[in-house]
């Protein structure tokens, strides 16, 4: 969604902008090819990316600044390069083309490769950390909460089972698992029964809804008045978490209702542009079904 990227970043010809997920780069190179003189700080975890992203971006020069960091720590990149506000934040949640192509990183089940689905691989805990070491419980819980899978119980206790006669080293192992779990009539559902187990065990490997919370305040934080936050989510746990914080930073007065003045001196922080979620265009889906789950909003600051 490149194009409703720029547009809701309403650019400005020589404004700074972060790209909390530069990924391939593709907002990156959007935004600097249509703000001649703009500058880009780029953020991102994934060493392996920001490689290929470089080779990219080459031809920017010093417009562009790659920073490997998450972008829930963007006050601190903005500090250590001596800016103070910025223009606009884009986040492209999720993770990348790039890393589901790449087999070894584990990421996808679509070919079998180690357990791993970090995106910063400085950490030490993995998705085979999780699998092999967590309680039935604690995996349940997981496939509930964060893939909003309904058979999670009977997939963590297969999982548990599993395990015992030898650990499950591989992202091939687990989906045969998860498979072999369910009736012959459930297997070949247009979503591969594994979808939602993996979905899980990556957002719990990278914390990514608790990074998504922080992040959007400091991205907030950060953006002049006028400045524009653009974020692309995938899922619906993402998606409601940036329309609430949106939601909450455009409330103004939070006085009980019996009180006849505002005595709370809230004001309203944000002014959310999109008041439906963008979807992505037919052409674009078609182009990349991949971008057939992307849900895009956008927030303006105030002050």
């Amino acid at each position: 969604m490149k194009e409703e990227v720029v547009s809701y970043l309403n650019l400005k010809p020589s404004g700074i902008y972060v790209d909390g997920t530069l990924g391939g780069g593709g907002h990156t190179k959007a935004i600097l090819e249509a703000a001649p003189e703009a500058r880009v700080i780029a953020l991102d975890v994934d060493e392996d990316a920001i490689k290929e992203a470089e080779k990219r971006l080459k031809e920017f020069g010093k417009r562009v600044t790659i920073v490997r960091e998450n972008y829930i720590n963007i006050k601190e990149v903005l500090e250590r390069l001596g800016i103070d506000r910025v223009d606009g934040v884009v986040l492209d949640l999720g993770v990348s083309s790039y890393q589901l192509e790449r087999a070894e990183r584990g990421f996808s089940f679509l070919r079998d490769a180690p357990l791993d689905m970090r995106m910063d691989r400085r950490q030490r805990l993995t998705a085979y950390n999780l699998v092999n070491e967590l309680s039935e419980r604690e995996l349940e819980e997981i496939f509930r909460l964060y893939g909003e899978e309904r058979r999670a119980r009977s997939f963590a206790r297969a999982i548990v089972k599993a395990r015992k006669r030898e650990p499950i080293k591989t992202t091939g192992e687990l989906a045969d698992i998860i498979m072999d779990t369910l009736p012959e009539r459930l297997k070949y559902a247009r979503i591969h029964p594994a979808t939602r187990v993996f979905q899980a065990l990556r957002i719990a490997v990278n914390r990514e809804l608790e990074n998504l919370k922080a992040g959007l305040r400091n991205a907030i934080d950060c953006l002049n008045r006028g400045g524009r936050i653009v974020v692309i989510s995938f899922h619906s746990l993402e998606d409601r978490i940036v329309k609430n914080t949106f939601k909450e930073f455009e409330q103004g007065c939070v006085c009980p209702p019996e009180v006849p003045r505002c005595v709370c001196g809230r004001k309203p922080t944000l002014r959310v542009i999109t008041k439906k979620v963008v979807l992505p265009s037919l052409n674009e889906v078609e182009a990349n079904p991949r971008a057939r789950s992307a849900r895009l909003r956008a927030a303006e600051k105030l002050s």
